[in-house]
């Protein structure tokens, strides 16, 4: 999608620190981190919002995306995933991705 931060990250338009980058998704580190390790795991295809996505395969793959890049970065220990959906659920950018926190203790309830 046309000027879609997440969009032009995956497709290598605009530069980020990547983690891992698979066909179908991308993880790479948060802008705006808020715990010690905060990575961000995202479809390469479109889609606004988990309300859009329909492709239980893509479903599994974004979670095997967590599951990799949990184990790259040595957060077995403990994490924490969280998918913002929309404005009342706190999504700020308009493409469906994973928060990945981890490298603290989490606290609860987290919103």
């Amino acid at each position: 999608m046309e000027n879609c931060l997440f969009c032009s990250i995956a497709n290598g338009t605009l530069e980020s620190k990547i983690i891992i980058k698979e066909k179908n998704w991308i993880s790479f580190w948060d802008a705006n981190p808020v715990a010690p390790f905060h990575a961000l795991i995202v479809p390469t295809s479109h889609y606004n919002s988990l309300n859009e996505l329909d492709d239980p395969d893509l479903y599994s793959e974004l979670i095997q995306g967590v599951k990799k890049t949990v184990q790259k970065e040595n957060l077995e220990k403990g994490y924490r995933i969280i998918i913002n959906t929309g404005t009342d659920g706190g999504q700020t950018v308009p493409h469906l991705h994973i928060h990945l926190l981890g490298k603290r203790k989490m606290g609860w309830p987290p919103g």
